[in-house]
């Protein structure tokens, strides 16, 4: 099966202190590189997320946005020490100001931080934040199937068409073969009565093993395979296909290289631009 490493996915969850919510965004990269960003409460549960997404996904950035947005109906209870610190400080404010207005409960209740969301086992909250996260792993994973399905037909389509130009090219080799020597008759006609004919045969054979495409042909064929067959593996293909590339381009510039004929070059040419064409895939396959 071949995935795209570009997905997106979000997921959310009401908990006892709010409404947790993740979002996932997926681009390629040569490994898995994972930017997580959360509250700082949440912090400690990192390493799990790291873990958790590591088990589903092998290649790509994702950056992991985490965040909690506090209920506004969530259950509230005195923050102790915040309180006795703030009591001591206005019973030595009365010692100092006798004539001072008192301050009221409200104002007390009022003050930054001293009233505060119960709390919540830390269990529970890394419960909450495991199912949520799955949730939005399982939307990216089938995400990333998907869009690695349509590149996988965008690419066999093109390996389709290789596979057509070097038919067409195996075709055509006795005949670019005998256009050259019919040339090269032609040119020396004038001398070919001083010319011994073995030497003269000679010559034109080395010339045409030294220009025969057969080989890169066979190797093409051989590439082309080998991608196919990479495509429909369960494991990640990408590095390999990627390497397959390269091969691939190898040949056909070899074949523009070796070319003796006008066929030859605009067959090496259109290899390299489908080459090109499921390169731009490739680059974006986990």
């Amino acid at each position: 099966m071949t995935n795209s490493m570009t997905a997106y996915a979000q997921a959310a969850q009401d908990t006892p202190l709010g409404d947790l919510s993740c979002e996932l965004r997926s681009v390629n990269h040569r490994y898995l590189d994972l930017a997580p960003r959360m509250p700082e409460e949440l912090r400690v549960f990192e390493g799990e997320i790291r873990e958790l997404i590591g088990q589903r996904i092998k290649r790509g950035h994702i950056d992991i946005f985490i965040r909690l947005k506090e209920s506004e109906t969530a259950i509230l209870e005195p923050n102790a020490p915040l309180a006795e610190n703030l009591q001591s400080l206005l019973t030595q404010l009365h010692e100092l100001l006798p004539s001072m207005q008192p301050i009221r409960a409200v104002d007390v209740l009022r003050w930054p931080g001293v009233m505060q969301a119960q709390k919540v086992a830390p269990e529970v909250m890394q419960a909450a934040l495991h199912d949520v996260l799955s949730q939005a792993l399982d939307q990216l994973v089938e995400m990333r199937a998907q869009e690695g399905a349509k590149m996988a037909e965008l690419i066999e389509q093109r390996l389709q068409a290789m596979r057509e130009i070097v038919d067409s090219l195996a075709e055509v080799l006795p005949d670019v073969a005998a256009a050259y020597r019919a040339r090269l008759e032609q040119k020396l006609v004038d001398l070919k009565d001083q010319l011994d004919p073995a030497r003269l045969e000679q010559e034109l054979v080395m010339f045409l093993q030294k220009n025969d495409i057969a080989e890169e042909l066979d190797r093409l064929k051989v590439h082309i395979d080998e991608v196919g067959q990479v495509l429909s593996n369960a494991e990640q293909s990408g590095r390999r296909l990627d390497f397959l590339m390269q091969e691939l381009n190898r040949e056909a510039n070899t074949l523009g290289a070796k070319s003796q004929d006008q066929r030859i070059t605009k067959a090496s040419v259109d290899l390299k631009v489908l080459i090109e064409q499921m390169r731009e895939q490739v680059q974006n396959i986990e």
